[in-house]
């Protein structure tokens, strides 16, 4: 069965507040089957996840719902969710919080989704240690997210969604794309984009308005180009009984709406042909 898995790091409540319900169009213009989001506040006051998803007849579970207390900073930078139009079973949120990268509220959000006609399939909606010289942090971060996989996984291939502030040649994506091992381990998942993306797909660039404040106040750089989001499928090594074959992949979220950019990040869209 082909489905259509979107990330997008929303970027929380900053910029135009209209953003929002444009974020809304451009949902319902892709029609995702199952939804990775980070940086959505979700609290008393605000409800970005309920705004995003208005409308879509699209289900949703957020950290907080699984989470015992609020993450310092979560009500300011918000928390990872997913949305699936088909039914789901929420499972574990994994707090990444490292001593050296405690300023990490967004847990990485573990579900269980029921695809019809072929079973249950585990997404990891993910996210990782944000500062450019914490890959250190990443490192450890996405062997604690394979150790997700593990506890969780199903004979359909996982998917891992998100934003990982990390570029393809980081140790820590080169660790789950099978390129280097970590810690005396190895794994494989695909990256969506290099099977079947055109062009450098950059997600988190100085091309982006709203990004280049935050690009001019954390790397000081005038040109910054980078590819941080990703959709991950899993490989035969864990799945050898099933498959998740990479039809399309695009840079999604990266146009203007009503002249108003959409994020600080662009995301990613991944057709993705499961089965067993």
């Amino acid at each position: 069965m082909r489905i259509r898995v979107v990330t997008l790091n929303v970027w929380n409540t900053q910029g135009d507040a209209r953003r929002i319900s444009l974020i809304n169009q451009e949902l319902r213009a892709l029609q995702p089957d199952i939804i990775s989001l980070q940086e959505v506040v979700q609290s008393e006051n605000i409800r970005m996840l309920d705004e995003i998803l208005e409308g879509l007849d699209i289900g949703s579970i957020h950290q907080v719902d699984l989470q015992r207390f609020l993450p310092p900073f979560a009500d300011q930078y918000g928390g990872t969710a997913i949305a699936s139009k088909w039914p789901m079973r929420p499972l574990e949120a994994l707090d990444l919080r490292l001593a050296e990268a405690p300023d990490v509220p967004w847990a990485t959000l573990a579900a269980v989704v029921d695809v019809p006609n072929e079973g249950e399939m585990l997404f990891i909606a993910a996210t990782t240690a944000w500062r450019p010289s914490a890959e250190a942090a990443r490192e450890r971060q996405v062997q604690a997210i394979v150790d997700l996989d593990l506890r969780h996984r199903r004979a359909l291939p996982t998917i891992i969604a998100g934003d990982f502030n990390a570029d393809p040649d980081s140790s820590s994506m080169r660790f789950l794309t099978g390129r280097q091992s970590l810690g005396g381990r190895s794994v494989l998942y695909h990256d969506a984009w290099d099977i079947a993306g055109e062009g450098v797909g950059f997600t988190w660039t100085s091309d982006n308005p709203n990004a280049k404040a935050g690009i001019d106040q954390i790397i000081r750089q005038p040109e910054y180009h980078r590819r941080f989001d990703y959709v991950l499928v899993g490989s035969w090594d864990g799945h050898p009984k099933a498959h998740a074959l990479v039809h399309s992949a695009q840079v999604a979220f990266d146009k203007l709406r009503d002249g108003i950019w959409l994020s600080d990040h662009f995301g990613v869209a991944a057709e993705i042909d499961v089965g067993l």
